[in-house]
């Protein structure tokens, strides 16, 4: 999978990108990340980006022009559009999940665009598939936002983390189960006694009884999705 970035701040990108799952995956080829700055592609030889907004308003607003131009830079020519998506991340979009990360991740090139400054010219809906938010806050700019969605994709693609993992974790259907491990007991509190039994079908049900119980306490919400599909 491929994966393009259009962003001001390519820099802030050097440290995720360079540990962990990312940097395994990218040494294993599975997943390509590019960073393209979005001030190549500026105006001028001061590559100017962004201009006041018409009709007055507070700060600064990035230009369709500008981002038409990188986004049509950015496009797999070979794929000519098939297996390939353009998001904006914005306020305006619909609220990101492990559903859309699963989406995403069947993808062959995700190019994602980081907002920046005041806002992004209207305009630039008519060059994109679609917008994302991370939720109902407020961030500098789509630079982390973009981070996290990279993180979620990339560890879904096969060959990045062992088989069947990814299967059981929370948002795949319920929050996962809680988790244990040495010392059996601390200061008084111990692991509940079946994970120790070594029965492998009780240890099984009472992680899934568990698993439901967690999730109707804190996100009944998910029950009621898995209800309806």
């Amino acid at each position: 999978m491929k994966i393009t970035i259009l962003t001001l701040f390519p820099e802030m990108f050097t440290g995720p990108f360079s540990h962990s799952i990312i940097k395994r995956a990218k040494e294993k080829k599975v997943v390509e990340i590019n960073l393209k700055d979005i001030r190549d592609f500026g105006l001028g030889k001061h590559q100017v980006v962004d201009d006041t907004p018409y009709g007055g308003g507070k700060g600064m607003i990035l230009r369709v022009d500008v981002l038409e131009e990188a986004i049509e830079n950015a496009r797999d020519k070979i794929l000519k559009g098939k297996g390939e998506k353009i998001i904006l991340l914005s306020p305006h979009g619909k609220t990101y999940n492990q559903e859309i990360a699963l989406n995403l991740s069947k993808l062959n090139h995700l190019i994602l665009i980081c907002g920046h400054y005041e806002g992004i010219d209207a305009r630039v809906d008519n060059f994109i598939d679609s917008k994302i938010s991370l939720g109902d806050f407020i961030v500098t700019g789509g630079e982390i936002p973009a981070m996290i969605i990279v993180d979620s994709v990339t560890r879904l693609l096969k060959g990045v983390l062992k088989e069947g993992v990814t299967e059981a974790e929370s948002f795949s259907s319920f929050l996962e189960h809680n988790q244990y491990t040495k010392p059996s007991e601390y200061k008084g509190l111990k692991v509940p006694e079946v994970l120790l039994s070594g029965n492998h079908k009780k240890i099984e049900e009472y992680k899934n009884n568990e698993s439901e119980e967690i999730t109707k306490k804190l996100r009944p919400d998910l029950i009621k999705k898995a209800k309806k599909e």
